[in-house]
């Protein structure tokens, strides 16, 4: 088992549309084929304190995409953990972090697509995004992402279309 203490806390938002497509986001700057990804980051302090994870997904997904009108199917149990890979550099490598560990969430989007705004909070994460299949996630994200996103995509997979 690794030691958490050496992941950052993260959390993550599969996103369903009414009908049981998922919210995928382009990365901004970040080259083809694997550059579709959920909405996800990083968990403030006082949320770690507090335990409030769906607070924390809720921020993010606002956030990333603008999107304040969605009901809460589901979280994941537990930590799901990824490691950054060995090439990998950045603010959170100088921090010591190991990888991340994260805390899932399955929301229902309720409200209209015009309320989705990728510029609502610099930097911006996504240069574009679209309604895809949750079965095709696994093939669209980074590989060093991808056993995180197939346990995310079987635990909630029974609200996909």
């Amino acid at each position: 088992m690794a030691d958490l203490s050496l992941y950052r806390p993260n959390v993550g938002v599969v996103l369903f549309h009414p009908d049981g497509r998922v919210w995928l986001g382009r990365r901004a700057r970040t080259p083809e084929p694997y550059c579709w990804q959920f909405p996800q980051g990083g968990v403030d302090a006082d949320e770690v304190e507090r335990g409030d994870w769906e607070t924390a997904a809720r921020r993010e997904l606002l956030e990333e995409t603008g999107v304040r009108s969605a009901d809460l199917l589901a979280a994941t149990g537990g930590w799901i953990t990824y490691d950054f890979p060995p090439e990998a550099s950045g603010a959170k490598i100088a921090r010591g972090w190991t990888g991340q560990k994260q805390k899932w969430f399955a929301l229902r989007f309720t409200g209209d697509e015009a309320e989705i705004d990728l510029e609502a909070h610099p930097p911006v994460e996504f240069e574009t995004w679209r309604w895809g299949r949750l079965d095709e996630v696994c093939d669209l994200i980074v590989p060093f992402k991808r056993p995180a996103y197939e346990q995310v995509v079987a635990t909630f997979a029974r609200f996909a279309a």
